[in-house]
């Protein structure tokens, strides 16, 4: 099917963001369509994470629009973002070190028990247990133990955890800052099969990173911005030789050829 037939999970048009003089964005039009992962590219200083905050309700934009599922939405702070469905992990990926697997994915949502237990706030942590396992239990999430604190956890567990705690509280998008930055390459590869294995749990899923390879791995399309502006999109499927697309994104990141 053409990307053009199918529905827009979510669209900007126009975004610009201004900080003081300097222009971080400038007219840029996005849009992800349903069933997909998109990749966000650029080099440093492009505009990508200018661009996901505003998403996500981080940052709001000078000018422009943002619709979600065709209706126009104002997202003025990560509540707004969370209440559309809408998860975002970034790269520092908001864990509690002194906290499990449970105590992760439930910080600040905690389920609370009925009667008496309600009265008092107690948490029903055989609740939590249970959903959050029955959530994971069909997933490649190799933890040692849920009960495990996040600062004994690799990097590729912690994203794990983090991507998890998505899957419990995102429906409809999940954005990714930089997933595989600090991962090895057995860990970025299991990283990088766990996106793909989640894809089915979204209507659609962002991806920014720099690692166009890994990029080639799991997405089906990519836009590109560079200086702030959208410098163009690729989708995948139209390339049949991987050395070719991958020198057509790195042309359209540098503007050169």
């Amino acid at each position: 099917m053409q990307y053009e037939n199918r529905p827009k999970i979510l669209e900007c048009r126009g975004i610009s963001k201004h900080f003081h003089s300097i222009v971080a964005l400038e007219d840029v039009d996005f849009e992800l369509y349903e069933d997909e992962i998109l990749a966000l590219l650029g080099d440093n200083g492009a505009g990508k994470s200018t661009l996901i905050k505003i998403l996500s309700g981080a940052l709001q934009s000078s000018s422009g629009e943002i619709y979600f599922k065709n209706k126009k939405v104002d997202i003025k702070n990560p509540t707004d973002a969370m209440s559309l469905g809408i998860e975002t992990n970034y790269q520092d990926l908001a864990l509690f070190d002194n906290q499990n697997f449970i105590g992760n994915i439930f910080a600040g949502r905690e389920y609370v028990g009925k009667g008496i237990n309600r009265l008092f706030q107690f948490v029903d942590d055989r609740r939590m247990v249970k959903e959050a396992t029955d959530k994971i239990k069909n997933l490649s999430i190799n933890l040692p133990r849920i009960d495990q604190e996040a600062i004994f956890l690799s990097g590729g567990q912690r994203q794990a955890v983090a991507i998890t705690r998505s899957i419990f509280w995102g429906k409809e998008v999940l954005i990714l800052d930089e997933p595989t930055a600090a991962l090895g390459v057995k860990e970025a590869a299991k990283l990088l099969d766990l996106i793909l294995e989640i894809k089915t749990h979204f209507k659609g899923i962002i991806v920014i990173t720099h690692n166009i390879q890994h990029v080639l791995k799991i997405a089906d399309r990519a836009i590109v911005l560079r200086g702030g502006k959208r410098a163009g999109d690729i989708e995948f499927k139209k390339f049949s030789d991987k050395d070719i697309l991958h020198n057509e994104i790195v042309k359209m990141i540098t503007g050169l050829g």
